[in-house]
């Protein structure tokens, strides 16, 4: 759990450098270095998509999880807590946005799902540690960009990563290679999703298909 607790951490830090140094950032660099940070994105969920070997999977995983994500709204649960913060952060402005922006670029990925994976199983959190540095750096654009609902995404960070790296212990004897491939395709086409919302070219639900990255643990359950 320590690579957990310094991935949060590096959210918290990032965000209130961000957060500092938002006045002193042009409102042009701002929106640049967003659609930059946009592009980049979106190479990585093509790259991690391609790492499925099984298109079924990758398949029945948002179709399923999109239903299941729909039944539970989680699109609407991450609003309505990002707006619980804005109420009792009023002075702040808009924190909504940033919170749910902030919790899905921080925890859908392959770097969330391996690196917690990893640090579950084998206690090894050098993946978690290299995202720390890299969500780090984001936080410092995001927050000086959409505000203090980034530094709120830190909670997100440490249960979403915390909950992936207990139940890998668990399931230790049954996680493999060919499970996180999986897992990390299907995390990859969500960010890919995420990317077309910062470019601002359409405005796709994400969280309600959050449930397809854990649809192939249950297709290697039943049916491998």
């Amino acid at each position: 759990m320590m690579g957990v607790l310094i991935n949060s951490f590096a959210v918290v830090a990032g965000s209130i450098a961000g957060l500092f140094l938002k006045k002193g950032i042009p409102d042009g660099v701002r929106e640049t270095v967003m659609k930059g940070i946009g592009l980049i994105t979106s190479i990585l969920g093509i790259s991690f998509a391609l790492k499925s070997t099984n298109s079924i999977i990758m398949i029945l995983s948002v179709v399923l999880g999109g239903i299941l994500g729909e039944m539970m709204d989680i699109d609407r649960f991450l609003n309505n807590v990002g707006l619980r913060f804005e109420q009792r952060l009023k002075s702040y402005g808009s924190v909504s946005e940033g919170f749910v922006t902030a919790t899905l670029i921080f925890c859908v990925g392959a770097m969330a799902i391996v690196g917690s994976i990893q640090s579950g199983l084998t206690g090894d959190n050098t993946i978690l540690i290299t995202k720390s540095g890299l969500d780090g750096i984001t936080s410092v654009i995001l927050s000086s960009t959409l505000g203090i609902g980034v530094l709120l995404s830190s909670i997100s960070v440490f249960v979403y990563q915390g909950v992936i790296a207990l139940l890998a212990g668990l399931l230790s004897s049954f996680v493999n290679d060919a499970l996180i491939n999986e897992m990390t395709a299907v995390g990859g086409l969500l960010i890919f999703g995420i990317s077309l919302n910062i470019l601002g070219i359409t405005k796709i639900k994400v969280a309600n298909l959050l449930p397809a990255i854990f649809i192939p643990v249950i297709y290697f359950l039943i049916l491998v």
